[in-house]
């Protein structure tokens, strides 16, 4: 009997080699399965298990996991503001995440002998996907073609062509990833440190350019209504925020940043909603939260971002900071008012009936309802006491001088 193998199939060229590969140069009997994270429509699901099949898989399985995806994870990138290095909004690494949970618990439900990945020997995926392959399935091998072959973008086109596989090689040439909380474009380009992305790499085309005004309604931290539209759940708002806000090529930037085996490295990405939402949510949160618990959630944040991009979602830790992040949004409710234009938004303001700047309690820089100058007077004389004698205690120490 043929052994059982789960690939991870996205019906991009990487996976495309590995399900030849698998079937007719190891033998081997391949069930491909896509995990849906927000990246494909029914039709596009449609062709890819035409694909699939025609590559001479023995079935073909999709998993719909946008809701799970959401819930398990991308909220709490929302309720974190989590942006890696200040830019990416780390589309890759939580899909991988779920993809990979996915894939393991197919394979364990089909007594699978083996599962496969297409990814590469440079990037993070392929430590992604052996992390959550090893902590559910321990007892199954992994099988990654790509990366132990150490095969070329070009070497794989060719192995397709003498297959007698058609597809758009040209598009082929980048590496599109796309999911609900952005799309990824790797190519040439990104390969270099001084290169941006060709126009066409992106695959949202800039359509509008007439500035266009929006409303984002948060409900204790999560996205419910758009424009005053609402929705079921919030992956659905999140869907209806990037159709708005895509044709405008909002959200592209290169991320650069340092891969979890120990090298820099480089990936464009465009997600419009992804961004829009998220600074939306951190404004409403700096009206609605104290300073404190803004402090508190940066410096978790980054922790939990970091540990999800190495890998590590699986962690007790993660569940424990989601837990912190997820009780800092009991006030962050509100409106959100947003202006769309060509490459770029702008956030005009909130409301919001957690508003901490009420003016009931005085106006910045203007005038205070609740204390003298006098108390303030005496409250630096406090706030400085520790300082003032440290100052005086030790003479050599003496303050910044300007």
């Amino acid at each position: 009997m043929k052994k059982k193998v789960v690939l991870a199939f996205s019906g991009g060229l990487d996976t495309s080699f590995c399900a030849i590969y698998l079937t007719k140069t190891l033998g081997y009997e391949v069930h491909a399965v896509t995990v849906n994270t927000g990246g494909f429509s029914d039709e596009e699901i449609q062709q890819i298990k035409t694909r699939a099949l025609a590559l001479g898989v023995d079935s073909y399985h999709c998993v719909d996991a946008v809701k799970s995806y959401y819930d398990s994870c991308i909220k709490y990138l929302v309720f974190g503001n989590v942006l890696k290095n200040n830019t990416y909004p780390l589309s890759v690494s939580a899909e991988r995440t779920i993809q990979a949970t996915s894939i393991a618990n197919y394979a364990l439900q089909i007594n699978a002998d083996a599962v496969a990945h297409g990814s590469t020997g440079a990037g993070n995926d392929q430590v992604r996907f052996d992390v959550i392959f090893s902590v559910i399935c321990p007892q199954i091998e992994i099988i990654t073609p790509i990366r132990d072959l150490k095969l070329s973008r070009e070497a794989e086109i060719e192995f397709l062509k003498e297959h007698g596989v058609e597809m758009n090689f040209e598009k082929a040439l980048y590496s599109i990833n796309k999911g609900l909380w952005g799309t990824s474009v790797g190519g040439k380009e990104t390969l270099t440190s001084h290169e941006y992305l060709p126009e066409d790499a992106f695959p949202s085309p800039l359509e509008k350019t007439e500035a266009e005004k929006i409303s984002l309604t948060f409900n204790q931290g999560e996205l419910v209504s758009v424009n005053e539209i609402s929705f079921a759940h919030p992956s659905e708002a999140i869907q209806h925020l990037e159709k708005i806000a895509a044709p405008f090529a909002i959200g592209r930037d290169i991320h650069v940043g340092d891969t979890i085996i120990g090298i820099k490295g480089r990936v464009g990405f465009e997600a419009a909603s992804a961004l829009i939402t998220l600074k939306a949510h951190h404004l409403l949160e700096k009206h609605t939260i104290s300073k404190f618990q803004l402090s508190m959630k940066a410096q978790l944040s980054e922790w939990y971002g970091s540990w999800l991009h190495e890998g590590l979602f699986l962690d007790p830790a993660m569940r424990d900071i989601e837990a912190f992040l997820q009780s800092s949004q009991k006030m962050v409710s509100g409106t959100v008012y947003v202006t769309l234009l060509p490459y770029r938004f702008i956030l005009n303001g909130i409301e919001s009936e957690h508003d901490l700047m009420a003016s009931k309690f005085g106006s910045y820089g203007e005038m205070n309802n609740a204390w003298t100058g006098e108390d303030v007077k005496g409250f630096s004389k406090i706030v400085s006491n520790s300082l003032s004698i440290y100052y005086q205690v030790n003479k050599e120490a003496k303050p910044l001088e300007i």
